[in-house]
């Protein structure tokens, strides 16, 4: 295998990875603070890459065509309201259910999922079809030997890193994040403490949503590519990603993100028939580390939970 190729397939793995690990991040945040899991999570982050895109046409249609203004601009759309929608689908949809079986989460969230994507199918203009997410960043390359490095996936490597800072900081570094922890540790002593449970679940809820719309408009802009059935498969590879990582850990969410990409990129590079076995190839995998360590690669400890 030449250099370039090689090259490429780092570079999309590392793409992949990061967007894994983004939602991901989403799973262990929620199952941190209230010990759930909200199924509905793959079609939030559709939801967010539709918000990017709609952003976008309104603010061509308002004659505002700067790309770095239009990034900065449906991001913040993007991450605003759906950090808005995950808070409202955990005040009014996990939140009454805590008391339920757990199965009754499951299920109710399942069917929000369901929800959303129809919703976006039949109510978004032309909604069945594929839309073409515009290409705002740079096309330009860095040669690099033999392989030239596209500047554009530098940039949203970066932002996915600044991302996973971010949100690293927020939970380890401030007051918000102490209440988040505390609530994750012991959610009872939490209350006692002054701790306002509901306020913190509903801003962990709009974190874990919100990063992943980061997720959805990286994969439209890397991909120039969005439609409403792609957070099927995206909530799935996150969920899996969490839980070989170790669901409650934010470090193992992001190493099972990472892994699950190098896993299909490996899959992609050996196999026959490269692409089309490279999912079965990665859950395979991942199935097989599920049953060698059942906690996941990074346990979780209690001190440490999220």
């Amino acid at each position: 295998m030449d250099l370039a190729l090689l090259g490429q397939y780092v570079i999309n793995g590392l793409m992949l990875g990061m967007m894994y690990a983004l939602v991901a991040v989403g799973f262990t945040l929620f199952f941190g603070v209230l010990d759930v899991i909200k199924f509905s999570h793959g079609d939030v982050l559709m939801v967010g890459a539709f918000t990017g895109y709609t952003t976008f046409l309104g603010l061509e249609a308002a004659g505002v065509h700067m790309p770095v203004i239009q990034i900065v601009l449906l991001v913040i759309a993007s991450t605003v309201l759906v950090g808005l929608l995950g808070a409202a689908i955990a005040k009014y949809l996990i939140l009454p259910l805590t008391n339920a079986p757990a199965l009754n989460i499951l299920l109710a969230t399942m069917m929000l999922g369901t929800v959303l994507r129809e919703a976006v199918r039949l109510f978004f203009p032309e909604g069945s079809n594929p839309k073409r997410f515009p290409r705002l960043l740079p096309d330009t390359v860095i040669p690099i030997g033999g392989f030239d490095l596209r500047v554009d996936s530098l940039m949203l490597l970066i932002a996915g890193v600044l991302v996973i800072v971010a949100i690293h900081t927020v939970i380890n570094r401030t007051k918000l994040g102490l209440a988040i922890r505390a609530v994750a540790q012991d959610a009872e002593t939490a209350r006692i403490m002054g701790i306002n449970f509901e306020l913190v679940v509903l801003v962990t809820f709009a974190i874990g949503s919100a990063a992943a719309a980061v997720a959805g408009v990286m994969n439209g802009l890397y991909y120039n590519e969005i439609n409403f059935g792609m957070g099927l498969l995206l909530g799935v590879i996150g969920f899996a990603a969490a839980i070989v990582g170790g669901l409650g850990n934010i470090y193992g969410a992001i190493l099972g993100g990472f892994l699950f990409a190098a896993l299909q990129t490996i899959g992609a590079v050996a196999l026959p028939f490269a692409s089309a076995y490279k999912d079965v190839f990665a859950f395979a995998v991942i199935i097989s580390i599920m049953a060698w360590r059942p906690t996941g690669l990074i346990p979780e400890k209690v001190s440490e939970r999220v």
